[in-house]
């Protein structure tokens, strides 16, 4: 059979296998296995497990039990509750500032946490009731705390942005660096649409007032004393000191990727010990096993999508597949449009984790024959992958919050989180024209001609 045909029976199997229900980790390794012992000398199956094994034997890999570590602490304590108390308290005079509030809390809780599920979960289980409490539609509030998740796989610690670093084997420290700008934007493009869309519910709420109707929740106002502004505090500011002392010596060079997330899992431990008492075995059991189950189910994921990448490569369709899109000679913008569009398909039924793992082959050729920084190219793959947790028919972060708040109807979380694809969308366009956001280096997408 020829590499084409090869080729597509290869992505079949794989449709119809992870169509069937099967988990991925499983149904990559069942269909690498099986066109191993198809195509590949029956040798290569007694290396299945030194295979995946010499892959996961990465230094860098080492870092995400880690963090995951570090993210679980904080997400079985009242950390990210009191994190949302102490914005809410300091943010309540900007108009539309409870959801500005959320976008902030999001933010911090997922550069803390490095999960785009935890950070809905923990600030979502708090912002999303007061939010409604407070008069807000169920679509807004479910809006802002599902887009304010998908800050998690962005802002560093990024556990998806360790695995394109892996797979791009590429600076993790630099590709940390670069998503702080397009993080930082993307919280100000949240933070607007936040302010725009509560003046408009406000508005209409007070219209109804004024002719007559019933006073709505949303004309409320709360007040806080500087004294009380000032309690929250206490609580919060250790952990922000955690993740500045995290970053300092993540780009300071005084520790690795791998000896930051120890250090910020082992503190982030501490923390909720002294602060939260959290210090028990039965307190910590909890931590512990969501560490495990979550750890595991990564690296499974990361071991099999890795043999499935190897068998793909021994097979050459990985090699053909580039080589076609490359002998198409499409312009370099076109040829970054189509691998978007694909990675935007791929996103409505594969988790992050698995595109990077199962494209990165495939894509990362092309894309240097024509010129553009790998860097780059992770942090505008990375804001396109955060589309697929907010849009059906997968859509993580919209089944987490539907978990966290299943008095809102489904079909309004959906609706509610539209206008934040959209944002994500107007993102990835400033970083092709702008990508000093990313960087601060203006030749980074430039071909050698000096030509974008």
């Amino acid at each position: 059979m020829s590499v084409f045909g090869i080729g597509v029976a290869y992505g079949v199997a794989t449709l119809l296998v992870m169509f069937s229900g099967m988990p991925i980790a499983f149904a990559l390794g069942a269909v690498a296995i099986v066109f191993m012992g198809i195509y590949m000398p029956s040798a290569s199956l007694d290396t299945v497990t030194q295979n995946v094994y010499e892959e996961m034997a990465s230094i860098t890999l080492l870092s995400i039990p880690l963090f995951i570590l570090k993210g679980a602490a904080i997400g079985k304590s009242r950390a990210g509750q009191d994190l949302y108390s102490a914005l809410h308290a300091w943010l309540h005079r900007v108009p539309g500032g409870l959801g500005v509030a959320n976008v902030f809390a999001c933010a911090l809780f997922a550069a803390m946490a490095g999960s785009s599920p935890a950070t809905c979960s923990a600030i979502g289980s708090a912002g999303i009731p007061e939010m409604r409490k407070r008069g807000y539609s169920g679509g807004f509030a479910a809006g802002i705390i599902a887009a304010g998740g998908t800050l998690g796989i962005l802002l560093p610690p990024s556990i998806t942005m360790i695995l394109f670093a892996v797979a791009a084997e590429k600076s993790l420290g630099r590709l940390f660096l670069a998503g702080i700008g397009p993080g930082l934007l993307l919280v100000s493009l949240f933070g607007f649409y936040a302010v725009y869309r509560f003046r408009r519910e406000y508005a209409a709420a007070e219209a109804v007032y004024k002719n007559g109707g019933p006073e709505a929740a949303i004309l409320a106002r709360d007040e806080y004393t500087l004294a009380e502004r000032f309690s929250v505090l206490p609580r919060v500011i250790p952990f922000v000191l955690l993740l500045t002392g995290v970053m300092i010596a993540l780009y300071g060079g005084y520790a690795t990727p791998s000896e930051t997330a120890g250090l910020g899992g082992l503190l982030a431990l501490a923390l909720i010990a002294a602060i939260y008492s959290v210090w028990r075995p039965s307190d910590l059991a909890p931590i512990m096993k969501s560490t495990i189950r979550e750890s595991t189910m990564l690296m499974m994921i990361i071991g099999m999508s890795l043999l499935y990448s190897y068998v793909m490569s021994y097979l050459h369709i990985s090699q053909s597949v580039a080589e076609s899109i490359v002998a198409m000679h499409l312009p370099r913008w076109e040829l970054l449009f189509a691998i978007l569009v694909m990675v935007v398909v791929l996103g409505f039924f594969l988790p992050p984790v698995s595109i990077i793992l199962m494209t990165a082959p495939i894509i990362l050729p092309p894309l240097r024959a024509a010129n553009f920084d790998i860097i780059w190219f992770g942090v505008v793959m990375t804001i396109v992958m955060e589309m697929g947790l907010i849009h059906p028919p997968v859509g993580l972060n919209i089944f987490v919050i539907r978990n966290v708040a299943p008095d809102i109807p489904l079909r309004e979380v959906i609706w509610g989180t539209l206008p934040f694809v959209l944002l994500m969308m107007l993102a990835v366009l400033l970083l092709c024209f702008v990508p000093e956001i990313s960087t601060g280096l203006p030749d980074l997408v430039m071909g050698p001609d000096g030509s974008r």
